[in-house]
């Protein structure tokens, strides 16, 4: 597929998403989440691709969503922008690979979501993160999902109340990003997070994933109760049973993502 507001790009079992837009600081324009959508899509489908980087060219990361796109609309226009991006971020962790977010300049309103959205996060130690719809009117109501599920609550809430933004020192501490490096070594720093997720197995990776995302929010028994079910069945599949097997006789497993 043609894109116009990202490029996407894989390189072994690695892919990418690089938003594209930096005439509008990367700002989630319906054609941009559109876009990210069909290539989360064509990766997840990619059975030997493990993990996908979200980065982005220009100055930021990304600055939310379009304002230009937010006036003058109709319910039926702003609840379709919505609903879009809502199934963009649903699909982050729908995919089985591993998605890191590589972070630079700012990440504000729906950038600071998509951010918080991915399963881990890379930050530029310049870089700053924020939630300022309050400022214009406009509750980051749809940011506050992912955030919230991502930082402690009283965080959150200061962070969507006063719409300020926080250092990636203040991000790092609240849980928001995994780690922060001086921006010259930001791409590195995650290309290597990333080959380190790479070596295990592509099924093991998706099934630790999506039984993550299934068991954090149920009650304690019951989420013990669904990764017994799960650790069961992945110890019988055929990724397990060699890599056991290899690492008793003390040698490198080869995946066959069974």
């Amino acid at each position: 597929m043609d894109y116009k507001d990202i490029l996407v790009s894989a390189a072994d079992s690695i892919g990418s998403i690089t938003l594209n837009s930096p005439d509008t600081a990367n700002a989630l324009s319906r054609n941009m989440i559109s876009e990210i959508i069909s290539a989360l899509k064509a990766f997840k489908n990619e059975p030997l691709l493990k993990v996908i980087i979200i980065k982005a060219n220009g100055r930021h990361f990304c600055s939310g969503h379009d304002l230009r796109e937010m006036i003058d609309g109709s319910v039926t226009d702003y609840k379709f922008i919505f609903d879009q991006c809502a199934k963009m971020m649903l699909l982050i962790h729908e995919v089985p690979q591993i998605v890191i977010a590589q972070i630079h300049g700012v990440a504000t309103a729906a950038g600071c979501q998509l951010a918080a959205q991915c399963d881990l996060a890379v930050a530029a130690d310049s870089s700053r993160f924020g939630t300022p719809g309050v400022k214009i009117g406009l509750f980051c109501s749809t940011p506050m999902v992912a955030l919230s599920r991502s930082i402690g609550r009283k965080h959150a809430l200061e962070m969507l109340l006063t719409g300020g933004l926080i250092s990636a020192t203040e991000a790092e501490r609240f849980g928001l990003v995994n780690h922060i490096v001086p921006e010259a070594d930001l791409e590195k720093a995650t290309q290597d997070l990333a080959e380190a997720i790479a070596k295990s197995s592509p099924l093991t990776l998706a099934i630790g994933k999506k039984a993550f995302y299934t068991q954090i929010d149920i009650p304690e028994d019951k989420a013990y109760d669904h990764a017994v079910e799960v650790m069961t069945m992945n110890l019988m599949t055929e990724d397990a049973q060699n890599g056991i097997k290899a690492f008793l006789e003390k040698k490198t497993p080869v995946w066959k993502g069974r």
